[in-house]
């Protein structure tokens, strides 16, 4: 009977100790957990899957990869983004997460010939595009501020960025104003055209009485021309 007493006390005292000594492993580990080292997270942008994920074993950290998404400059398939900036501290055994590139973006070329500046820009902007480059270049066919050529082609593939040629108009040229005294008002007109000259007139006759700038003063491409009629 005493024994069988005996045996029913130690049982308590086993699941007691028990007990005791998983608190005593548990603050042990929270301890070590606690009083973990910190280490220095690298920069991992521009670095390869690879590369990266040794630099973090290295150092007791390990890789997160939270998504994709397009960019212009780093190549597809390396990290552009990370959760913790290099350069902080954190605890070991802890996840960086990164985003990785797709590369850029790849759009169709509207056709932009023959359209205005404005009207090109409106263009290429609902696609997510822009003008790399603008050049303008004298053209005594296409008239000013309207397209003449762009690179990439109309349906090329192309990143962000869209170069055009420009007209800037003609050149300008210089002349010795005719003498439109005594012409009739169409001799007139098809001799300013020719010129790509402008014209004013006043009155409602058909024979040039008087002009403005005087026979033989200097004028150049563009200018406009007074002519009185009677």
């Amino acid at each position: 009977m005493k024994k069988e007493i005996s045996n029913l006390l130690r049982f308590p005292l086993y699941i007691f100790s028990f007990v005791l000594l998983g608190l005593f492993f548990g603050f042990i580990t929270f301890k070590m957990l606690s009083f973990s080292r910190t280490v220095e997270v690298p920069d991992l942008r521009g670095k390869n899957l690879v590369e990266a994920n040794k630099y973090l074993n290295d150092i007791g950290l390990y890789l997160k990869i939270e998504g994709e998404d397009y960019d212009p400059d780093i190549p597809q398939g390396k990290i552009i983004k990370q959760d913790v900036p290099a350069g902080n501290k954190v605890k070991e055994r802890r996840g960086i997460k990164v985003v990785i590139s797709k590369g850029p973006r790849i759009n169709s070329v509207p056709l932009l010939v023959n359209e205005t500046i404005g009207n090109a820009e409106s263009m290429i902007t609902n696609k997510g595009l822009k003008f790399g480059k603008i050049i303008a270049v004298h053209s005594d066919i296409v008239e000013k501020d309207f397209i003449i050529a762009q690179r990439p082609e109309p349906n090329d593939p192309v990143s962000d960025t869209i170069t055009i040629i420009v007209s800037a108009g003609p050149y300008e040229k210089i002349y010795f104003c005719p003498n439109f005294k005594g012409m009739t008002i169409e001799q007139a007109k098809f001799l300013i055209t020719k010129l790509n000259l402008k014209l004013i007139t006043d009155g409602e006759g058909e024979i040039i009485e008087s002009q403005n700038p005087e026979p033989g003063r200097q004028i150049k491409t563009g200018d406009t021309i007074y002519l009185k009629l009677i």
